[in-house]
């Protein structure tokens, strides 16, 4: 396992994987983008005409798929049998179909598995997702919960979809959000909720230097005290 590992967990367009790719950046560690892992999964099922709600179709999927992780210039690279699917896997298809891989039990556990195995073969991680400081890595050296008001979240969501030429409604957008965060929040296993002992960051009224700013004193201020 790696050195240091910092966890940020949050609900959808909280900043969460910015904030983790910048703050990896200037602590010259790696990021993990969980959310890209699932994603994967979810187009190679979308891929496979797949049941989206039938676990055991799910997990042959996983099985039968080769995915390649890695981190080019502080970006998740995602791969897929050799493809690269990475600028694939925002698009709102994906991203309505993710619920069904992150409620299905076994295919999490699996997922959890590869970022474990990620984590062990380096040296600092910033890793982020919706249950890394309680699940995957419950042992973090140093835990973040962000958050956001759902009106602001679907603004940067959108405004994220408009760079990619996709065109969405606010009022669909920040539907989908609150749609997500219920059932990311009821699932029985991996719910979304802050570890009890992160440290919970409001980033509504913030900017994005503004929150990687925060945690990074945060950052420095626990590692002095550890040492």
């Amino acid at each position: 396992m790696a050195n240091l590992v910092i966890t940020i967990d949050g609900p959808a367009a909280s900043g969460k994987s910015t904030v983790a790719r910048l703050l990896a950046e200037r602590l010259g560690a790696s990021f993990l983008d969980t959310g890209a892992m699932y994603r994967a999964v979810t187009l190679a099922a979308i891929r496979a005409g797949v049941d989206m709600s039938d676990q055991e179709k799910l997990l042959g999927v996983m099985e039968t798929s080769d995915f390649q992780f890695s981190v080019k210039e502080g970006k998740m690279v995602v791969g897929i049998n050799g493809a690269d699917v990475s600028e694939q896997l925002r698009n709102p298809e994906i991203t309505a179909n993710a619920r069904h891989i992150a409620s299905a039990p076994r295919v999490r556990e699996k997922l959890v598995e590869m970022q474990r195995q990620f984590a062990a073969g380096e040296e600092k991680i910033v890793t982020e997702g919706r249950d890394q400081g309680t699940v995957a890595f419950g042992d973090a050296d140093i835990k973040f919960y962000l958050t956001a008001e759902p009106s602001e979240r679907a603004g940067r969501r959108q405004a994220e979809l408009r760079a990619k030429g996709v065109s969405e409604s606010l009022e669909k957008i920040q539907r989908a959000i609150e749609e997500r965060d219920k059932s990311d929040e009821n699932r029985t296993v991996g719910p979304l909720k802050p570890a009890g002992d992160a440290i919970v960051v409001d980033t509504t009224d913030l900017s994005i230097k503004e929150v990687v700013e925060k945690l990074l004193s945060c950052v420095k201020e626990k590692c002095l005290k550890k040492n």
